[in-house]
Formats: C-alpha cells, sequence, structure tokens
C-alpha cells in the first residue's frame, strides 16, 4: 500500500512563496512519477507539475512555469513543490499524487493511482 502525506500549506500574500513536500510510504518510491494537482472551490482538480522517477524530466502547467519549482528526494522518498512570486489565483486545495502505472510523465487525474489528503494554499491579495 502507498501512503502520501502533503505538509507546507498555509497563507501566503501575493509575491510571497510556499514550499509544500509530499512523504510517501511504500516501496519502490523511485519508479513512480510524482505529480501536483490543485483544486480550487468550484473548479476541477487540475495538473500543475510532475517530475519523472530520477528528476531529469519534469512539466508545469503553463499557469506556473518560471514560478514553481518540483523536486525530489529518493532517498528520503519526499516530493517537493517550491512555489514563488504567488498569484490570488494559485489559491486552491494542492494534492500530491503517484503514478506507478507508467515511467511516462502525464497530466492527467486519472493517470495517477495514489492521492494525499490535500493541503490548503491560499495567497491573499
Amino acid at each position: 500500500q502507498v501512503q502520501l502525506i502533503e505538509s507546507g500549506g498555509g497563507l501566503v500574500q501575493a509575491g510571497g512563496s510556499l514550499s509544500l513536500s509530499c512523504e510517501v510510504s511504500g516501496r519502490a518510491f523511485t519508479a513512480y512519477v510524482m505529480g501536483w494537482f490543485r483544486q480550487a472551490p468550484g473548479k476541477e482538480r487540475e495538473f500543475v507539475a510532475a517530475i519523472n522517477w530520477d528528476g531529469g524530466r519534469t512539466q508545469y502547467t503553463d499557469s506556473v512555469k518560471g514560478r514553481f519549482t518540483i523536486s525530489r528526494d529518493n532517498a528520503k522518498k519526499t516530493v517537493h513543490l517550491q512555489m514563488n512570486n504567488m498569484k490570488p489565483e494559485d489559491t486552491a486545495v494542492y494534492y500530491c499524487a503517484v503514478r506507478y502505472l507508467g515511467y511516462d510523465i502525464q497530466v492527467t487525474v486519472g493517470a495517477y493511482q495514489y492521492w494525499g489528503q490535500g493541503t490548503q494554499v491560499t495567497v491573499s491579495s
């Protein structure tokens, strides 16, 4: 069984920074593609960023490119999302996700098999 625990959410002013972390339990962490998604009130869950097993490939949604950075530490079984120059539209519940049915990065919710409980991120204007 794979479990994901997110941390690091909170309230920040526009232009500020937050860092999210996700600790993963279970075997073969290095085999997983890791992703971050977010869901704002009344909206569907959307892709934010993902990273492949060795960190050599990353992908971001256009709205966060240049502001967010995803990284992973396989020894600690953690994945991070550094969020800089944050905007009010970044406000959402952020979810960490694991994709183990494939080594390629995917951007759809259905491509990820395990999910964390979510952490609230609020950006005030």
